[in-house]
């Protein structure tokens, strides 16, 4: 039975993750040298592990991480990216929930068919575009182990999906700076979630 372990990471710490969990999305914010420090720690980890391949956002906190982590030359892929948050980048959660908090609201209560801050993406169009890179990594790579770099929005919408959950539901599943989850992809199997957010 063929089957595909994927080691998901999200990247290391940022200034803004440092600062309030400000919300990054699609600011290109560099690591900050604690998150150096935690992909270089990940490579020790997953040290014993043989990857075919290694995968990440093409933003640069994603990308740096993964390429720390695995030694390996990293592929971006524009699917990876994380949220359009729209009206919230830039902004803690505290800030955007004062200045509009029925927006808030309505991403709590749905966020499948309503847009992160206003003009960001739904959350629907995120589990969609995630999933279709994976279905396509299936084709490519149908057994081995596969290291993807991406972030905290996009790794919980994902999981959450294919755990079958609400993607209401998105902010029980917990995704650390530069933890990583283990998840098995199969043609014939269903979705198999084997780690979340470990550190091992």
């Amino acid at each position: 039975m063929n089957m595909l372990n994927i080691y998901l990471l999200r990247h290391g710490q940022t200034a803004w993750n440092a600062d309030n969990n400000r919300y990054c999305g699609r600011s290109d914010i560099a690591l900050t040298a604690k998150g150096i420090g935690q992909a270089e720690a990940v490579k020790e980890q997953l040290k014993g592990i043989s990857f075919s391949g290694v995968y990440s956002s093409p933003l640069e906190r994603a990308y740096k991480t993964a390429g720390i982590a695995s030694g390996m030359k990293v592929v971006k892929d524009d699917r990876l990216i994380e949220a359009d948050f729209g009206s919230w980048e830039k902004k803690t959660k505290e800030e955007f929930i004062a200045e509009d908090p029925q927006l808030w609201h309505n991403w709590m209560e749905d966020p499948g068919q309503h847009r992160a801050g206003g003009t960001g993406e739904t959350g629907t169009e995120i589990v969609t575009r995630v999933d279709d890179f994976f279905r396509d990594l299936l084709q490519q790579h149908q057994d081995g182990n596969i290291l993807v770099a991406a972030h905290n929005g996009v790794n919980r919408l994902y999981l959450a999906y294919k755990l079958g959950m609400p993607l209401k539901n998105y902010r029980m599943l917990v995704q650390d700076n530069a933890a990583v989850t283990v998840f098995n992809l199969s043609l014939s199997e269903p979705f198999t979630l084997q780690h979340l957010n470990a550190k091992f």
